[in-house]
């Protein structure tokens, strides 16, 4: 099961949801796509539009209302990993605690109170992809990691649906080039995870630091 959003920002404590998708994917079975258009409820930015080409007037005018939509978003998510199927999301420390703080905001239950618990299993690529190929250089971008899992993406990225698509196919080409990824258990390849993020935001805080840079460096906490 993907998942994935397109926000009105990229602070996680006051971006607002617009679109979002949820891809449950059976190998050589089924592939069920649901996807969301929000009304965010206040403005859009340009800047964020020009990377999803939604506009306020666009949401305003065919987006579900925000409360309703995010109850069904986190039902969705909730019927599944309450069957224990992992979430897949790249750069999750991003997209769920949004999906908390949306669903805070309208004072609905958060996908930990639907689950039962805040430790459901998370699979994210570019955090896994940091734990099994920690020292390679370059950027790790989703369309990066695209390029060089070889994934080929036949519509622009920045689509929720697109990205999610996207994001299973680098995870699986991952799960054949490192075979530890299919091989550990969920629960241990979360705690995996946490350790691989809290390593990489710990040694890019050093370099900002050693930089001189008084910008706010990445939380240590994956989620």
């Amino acid at each position: 099961m993907g998942f994935d959003t397109e926000t009105t920002g990229v602070d996680t404590s006051t971006a607002r949801i617009v679109t979002a998708a949820l891809i449950v994917r059976v190998p050589d079975t089924m592939t069920e796509t649901r996807t969301w258009l929000l009304d965010p409820g206040v403005e859009i930015p340009p800047e964020t539009t020009a990377v999803h080409g939604i506009t306020t007037e666009h949401a305003r005018a065919h987006g579900q209302p925000a409360a309703e939509g995010l109850d069904e978003i986190a039902e969705a998510l909730a019927e599944h990993l309450r069957n224990d199927a992992p979430v897949v999301v790249f750069n999750a420390s991003f997209d769920l605690p949004l999906l908390e703080a949306e669903l805070t905001r309208y004072n609905l239950p958060t996908l930990e109170d639907r689950v039962g618990t805040k430790h459901y299993p998370v699979l994210d690529p570019l955090v896994l992809d940091r734990w099994v190929d920690r020292y390679r250089k370059g950027k790790r971008k989703l369309s990066d990691l695209t390029l060089h899992y070889g994934v080929t993406v036949d519509d622009d990225l920045h689509n929720a649906d697109v990205d999610v698509l996207a994001t299973l196919d680098v995870l699986e080409e991952m799960a054949r080039r490192w075979p530890q990824i299919g091989t550990t258990e969920l629960d241990q390849l979360r705690a995996v995870q946490a350790n691989a993020h809290y390593e990489w935001a710990t040694s890019f805080n050093d370099y900002l630091r050693r930089q001189g840079s008084t910008r706010l460096g990445p939380s240590t906490t994956w989620l």
